[in-house]
């Protein structure tokens, strides 16, 4: 790579965005505007933020008690409004004769006044309410203890509250009552009590007093731990979209993209210009917006109140000096991930306005990762450390918050994983603009019949990279679907039958039928060919060999994330169905080799030959994986399955063959079957103490067994590498257009 071109790519394109009003317009008018007219505009509206009074009826104000007196007057007893209800409670008193003649419509009139909105909400006393409560204040002072008893078990008078809660005036006005009428029963407490010679400290023999440790400082720390990371990096996002666009989408409908890649820089080396102009534009558009909302911050958020532990008023202010230090050595990662991502999907467009378009499900998927942060219960940890963007925005969150050594300890796995992510990005970057098909797409016509004819008429031998994604898409929707509609088996015969109808009709049918009707040559589609019958017997090893190594896997995940009481009860469930089984062979076929059958003619079949024409074989292995992890619905599974659907792609890809991979699979899934019955423990120890280590989750392999079948496993995919395999045309080309690139740059050096 000659970085002179790639300076002088990246020079030419920033200088053509400086050009451009809605970019300029975007990164710096819009934020000096944008957040001091939010600020004058929530000063604005703070005044009708304030809260209004509620109207409340009490039916039966004949009928309460003379001491302690409820109301006074016309309203409440001050004694009984607390004090952020002062001024606030307007409340209108009515007796039970005034308000209706008979008890059903005396209610039916209260609520009739409630759901009209007359009154927010209405408390009503039984008529006969004085009276049971003098009787039951009576039997009180009684010494004798069947007395005590027989005032205990006398039905006590109960007001009722009618309230409205699809109104949030009526649910206010329930609140303030409720608050109310709960002093006022106090005051009752203390009378009994000193009636009965009882000091008021019996009921309370202490109070909890709460000392706040935090200082101001980290307080305001607290508070935008979580508001500024997730500000910076949508708008990171946000920030890459437009010159994303114009970059790639424009140039297309300006007709200089010719000219730019019939210049002698490589494409490589016009992605690397393309990607720092997107970064810079990216990076700019963030850090003015994070300068904009912390000097808007120094003036209005000044006046809003944070409530801390203590109770205790603290203004948030503006924010920490040290976060936006933290913030900006984290946006240049950040910014170099999503402007990769956009500048990869924009040069798939054919236009701005369908780039835009393109672009939206990006911000959708990445969209819950930032929120995820937001959740009370995400701790940064190495579980949520691996999860892209989360946890870049959770150890932003620990170094904002002055939590070093947690920060520190997670730092390594969120830069491992953030730095993997930006280098995908960026390799699939290149490769979109190294295919001409994606930079030069004509515009097309769609209609359902010239859709059908097509199908028809330009079959090919194996699917297109569409159908294939099409298919994975299509059963993952079908048992999305279908695990709402089939109920829960309650014994055997409905598991077998749900388990096997579910593989052949919801993950092999779509594969089978789209390969008959789209392909000319169905059988090389699914690779139902005839496997050397070695690489079966190798294949059986490795299932044998990597089976620890896989169980290890699947513990580590579960450490990571751990499945939770629900999902455990449900995993129980299925063991207890299991275990149902007539015999070992019923249940070997429905669960072994069943699912290696069906779920190898769909993700190693179909999907993976559609997806092989993309000319990256790995990459076509990862998609067919991310589809296999999926169908599993629990995350956990999910993970394993993925991991263990690169190897089988590797398999079928390596083989030219998928009985290889039916094999691996089907022994795969006996040994799982196998390990699950040697966990009951009436059977450990049974000659196989040597292979099993026994545990609380279960049986497990012990850690000579894990590291020999790793060292197997290492052989066995030495020698399968060893074996030829067949390209598709699209692979043969992308290397051979590699091997130009280098031999072009080793000339030119």
């Amino acid at each position: 790579m000659i970085w002179n071109n790639v300076r002088l790519v990246f020079l030419r394109e920033v200088r053509d965005q400086l050009r451009d009003r809605r970019t300029m317009f975007t990164i710096v008018v819009l934020p000096l505007l944008l957040y001091p007219l939010l600020g004058m505009l929530f000063v604005q509206i703070s005044q009708f933020m304030r809260e209004h009074p509620s109207a409340i009826l009490v039916i039966g104000s004949d009928a309460l008690p003379d001491k302690p007196a409820l109301t006074s007057g016309s309203a409440f007893a001050d004694e009984f409004i607390a004090h952020r209800d002062a001024g606030r409670v307007h409340a209108e008193l009515r007796t039970l004769s005034a308000w209706g003649s008979s008890d059903l419509e005396i209610r039916t009139r209260a609520e009739q006044a409630v759901q009209s909105g007359e009154f927010d909400a209405v408390v009503l006393f039984p008529a006969d309410f004085a009276r049971r409560f003098k009787e039951f204040r009576g039997h009180l002072p009684a010494s004798s203890a069947d007395q005590r008893q027989e005032a205990a078990s006398k039905d006590l008078p109960q007001p009722e509250i009618f309230v409205n809660t699809a109104s949030d005036k009526s649910r206010i006005a329930a609140e303030r009552i409720e608050r109310i009428l709960g002093l006022w029963r106090d005051a009752i407490v203390s009378d009994n009590l000193r009636q009965r010679d009882v000091p008021l400290a019996a009921t309370q023999p202490f109070k909890l007093v709460n000392t706040d440790v935090a200082k101001e400082r980290t307080r305001r720390a607290a508070a935008w731990s979580k508001i500024l990371p997730f500000v910076v990096l949508i708008w990171a996002l946000t920030g890459a979209f437009y010159p994303a666009i114009d970059l790639c989408a424009g140039e297309k409908e300006r007709g200089t993209l010719e000219t730019l890649l019939c210049s002698p820089a490589h494409r490589s080396e016009i992605v690397w210009g393309k990607l720092s102009t997107v970064m810079v534009f990216s990076m700019a558009t963030s850090l003015f917006n994070l300068i904009c909302m912390a000097l808007t911050s120094m003036f209005i958020l000044e006046r809003i109140v944070h409530a801390g532990p203590s109770s205790a008023p603290v203004a948030i202010g503006s924010p920490p000096l040290a976060a936006m230090g933290w913030l900006v050595l984290a946006l240049v990662p950040i910014a170099a991930l999503f402007s990769a991502l956009a500048l990869s999907i924009a040069a798939f467009a054919r236009s701005s306005k369908e780039g835009q378009y393109y672009l939206m499900p990006l911000l959708l998927v990445t969209l819950p990762l930032m929120l995820l942060p937001l959740l009370p219960s995400a701790d940064l940890n190495l579980g949520m450390s691996l999860i892209p963007v989360t946890g870049v925005m959770l150890l932003l969150r620990a170094l904002i918050e002055e939590q070093f050594s947690e920060a520190l300890r997670y730092a390594i796995p969120v830069i491992g994983v953030t730095a993997g992510c930006c280098l995908l990005a960026i390799r699939w970057a290149i490769d979109q603009f190294s295919d001409e098909s994606v930079l030069f797409r004509e515009n097309e016509r769609w209609g359902v019949g010239l859709w059908m004819r097509q199908i028809v008429r330009d079959r090919r031998d194996t699917p297109t990279i569409a159908e294939a994604l099409l298919c994975g898409m299509l059963i993952l929707l079908i048992r999305f679907f279908a695990s709402f509609t089939m109920s829960v088996p309650d014994g055997w015969p409905g598991f077998f039958r749900s388990t096997a109808v579910g593989l052949i009709v919801f993950v092999a049918a779509p594969a089978l039928l789209m390969a008959v009707i789209l392909t000319r040559r169905p059988a090389k589609t699914l690779l139902l060919q005839r496997p050397r019958w070695g690489s079966v017997v190798a294949a059986i090893s490795l299932a044998v060999a990597l089976h620890p190594a896989g169980v290890a896997l699947a513990e580590a995940i579960r450490w990571l994330y751990p499945i939770g009481p629900d999902m455990e009860r449900q995993l129980h469930a299925v063991e207890v169905l299991m275990g149902q089984a007539p015999n070992v062979w019923i249940l070997l076929a429905v669960l072994a080799f069943t699912p290696a059958v069906c779920e190898e003619l769909a993700f190693r079949g179909f999907i993976l030959s559609g997806l092989r024409h993309s000319g990256h074989r790995w990459g076509a292995i990862v998609a067919s994986s991310v589809f296999f992890g999926a169908t599993h619905g629990i995350l956990q599974q999910s993970l394993s399955a993925f991991a263990l659907g690169l190897l089988l792609g590797y398999l079928a890809v390596q083989t030219g063959s998928l009985f290889p991979g039916i094999a691996f699979h089907a022994v795969y899934n006996s040994l799982a079957l196998a390990l699950a019955w040697n966990s009951d423990p009436s059977r450990q120890g049974s000659g196989f103490s040597w292979l099993f280590s026994g545990s609380s989750a279960g049986a497990g392999y012990r850690w000579p067994v894990v590291i020999a079948g790793l060292a197997a496993s290492a052989a066995l995919l030495l020698w399968f590498r060893g074996q030829p395999f067949e390209s598709t045309e699209e692979e043969s080309l992308l290397q051979a257009v590699e091997r130009g690139e280098r031999l072009a740059d080793a000339h030119e050096l």
